[in-house]
C-alpha cells in the first residue's frame, strides 16, 4: 500500500510540475520554440526524478497505453488517473496563484484549424509519443537518462510542429487543469483523442508481441 501511495503522489507531483512549468510559460508570453523546449524539459526532469517511484507517465493516455502493453496493473490505472488529474488542477493552481486567473494557458485549437483536423493531429502525435516512448522502453531498456532525454526531446519536436495548431495536448492531464479552471472548452476532445492515440500504440504494440510469439 505504501509503494502505491508512493505512486500515486509521484505521479501527482510530476504532472503538477509538467503543467506549470509548460503552461506558465505560455502565460508568460514566451515563444513557440521556448515554450516547447520549456514542456520538453519539464517533461526530461519529472522522468529523471520518478521514473524509479511510479515510471513518471504523468499523462493519463500514457497509463492507459501501459495497461494494454502490460507494463501497468489495470488495478492502479484508476489511481494514477486520478493522481495525474489532481495534479494538473494543481499545478494550473500555481499558475493560477502566481500570474493571476487571465494566464491559465488552456489548450485551444486554432480558429484556422477545422475540428476534424484538429482530432487527428492530436491522435497523430499522441501516437508519436507513445511510440518513442515504448521503443526506448521495451525494445532497448535503455537507463532513466536515455529515457527521459528521449522522451522530453519528442515532446519538445512534437509541440514545435503542432503546437500553434492544436496546442499540441499530447496529454489529458495537460489540457484537463488549465482548460478547468478557466473555463474553457475541448476537454472530451483533447481527452479521447489523445488517450485514442496511445491506444492505438499500445494495441499495435500488443499484437507485435503475440504474434513474435
Amino acid at each position: 500500500m505504501n509503494e502505491r501511495l508512493r505512486a500515486y503522489g509521484a505521479e501527482l507531483i510530476g504532472t503538477a510540475w509538467m503543467v506549470a512549468i509548460g503552461t506558465g510559460s505560455v502565460a508568460l508570453g514566451a515563444s513557440n520554440l521556448v515554450i516547447s523546449l520549456a514542456f520538453g524539459v519539464a517533461v526530461t526532469t519529472a522522468i529523471l526524478a520518478l521514473r524509479s517511484t511510479s515510471g513518471a507517465h504523468i499523462n493519463p493516455a500514457v497509463s492507459a497505453a501501459f495497461v494494454v502493453t502490460g507494463h501497468l496493473s489495470s488495478r492502479l490505472l484508476p489511481g494514477y488517473v486520478l493522481a495525474q488529474a489532481c495534479g494538473a488542477v494543481l499545478g494550473s493552481g500555481m499558475v493560477y496563484a502566481v500570474l493571476g486567473p487571465s494566464q491559465l494557458a488552456p489548450t485551444v485549437v486554432a480558429s484556422s484549424v477545422p475540428l476534424f483536423t484538429a482530432v487527428a493531429i492530436e491522435v497523430g502525435i499522441t501516437a508519436a509519443l507513445m511510440a518513442s516512448i515504448l521503443g526506448v522502453v521495451m525494445w532497448r531498456d535503455e537507463s532513466t537518462a536515455t529515457v527521459a532525454v528521449a522522451v522530453g526531446a519528442t515532446v519538445a519536436v512534437l509541440a514545435f510542429m503542432c503546437g500553434p495548431l492544436t496546442g499540441a495536448s499530447m496529454n489529458p492531464a495537460r489540457t484537463f487543469g488549465p482548460n478547468l479552471l478557466s473555463g474553457s472548452g475541448g476537454l472530451v476532445m483533447y481527452a479521447l483523442s489523445t488517450t485514442a492515440g496511445a491506444l492505438l500504440v499500445g494495441l499495435m504494440t500488443r499484437w507485435r508481441a503475440g504474434s513474435a510469439t
